[in-house]
């Protein structure tokens, strides 16, 4: 088992992978799995640190005996319960430190716990949490957490900068219009470098090149 809790940046990267590896685990899982399945852009390792983690990839990344039978499950209900039996396993600090109700603690809690025992800096003690709410969800532990929700800017799937009302000034002295436009964009949390470069293209070519 690994010294540090893993974490990926979004919870998004775990949900593909359990939602696709449930139809269908492939024998194998690398870097290269992941890439052809489009999950996880350059961050495939985290994802892999997680399924390692848990035990359901050996250190050569072979789908492990446990993890066929955890996944062979159809029904939710039996899911979840093959499955929370080894990320209390995985995570058995947490679960000495706080037993059962360790599966319900509030993100707060959960980022102390994370921080103290990796010695993680708040950034990852966040990321090593909401990464434990997932896994502790699939296993019938609270909510998954909340979709972002779908925007509506470039087809290409990019969040839409927020523009303000543009204002105009008449410059009395010459007759010329000044007109000022501000930009706000909200970046996700959970996105990867790919979204972001496609973010400021939209922008480069929809706002500066308009």
């Amino acid at each position: 088992m690994a010294d540090k809790h893993p974490y990926v940046q979004g919870p998004g990267a775990i949900v593909q992978v359990v939602t696709h590896f449930r139809k269908s685990f492939p024998a194998n899982v690398d870097a290269g799995t992941l890439k052809k399945l489009d999950f996880a852009p350059n961050n495939e390792s985290y994802v892999l640190n997680v399924l390692r983690f848990l035990g359901l990839i050996d250190q050569e990344g072979k789908k492990t005996t446990e993890a066929t039978k955890i996944f062979n499950q159809h029904e939710d209900a039996a899911f979840s319960k093959a499955l929370a039996p080894h990320v209390a396993k995985a995570y058995s600090e947490l679960f000495k430190l706080h037993g059962e109700p360790a599966w319900d603690l509030d993100s707060g809690k959960l980022i102390t716990f994370f921080r103290s025992h990796d010695g993680t800096t708040a950034v990852v003690g966040k990321l090593q949490a909401s990464t434990f709410k997932v896994l502790a969800a699939y296993s019938g532990h609270g909510d998954f957490p909340a979709a972002k929700p779908a925007k509506k800017a470039a087809q290409a799937g990019v969040p839409p900068a927020n523009i303000t009302q543009p204002s105009t000034q008449n410059d009395r002295s010459s007759g010329a219009v000044g007109l000022t436009v501000r930009v706000e964009v909200n970046l996700p949390a959970d996105g990867d470098q790919a979204t972001y470069d496609r973010i400021f293209k939209s922008i480069r070519e929809n706002l500066l090149n308009g």
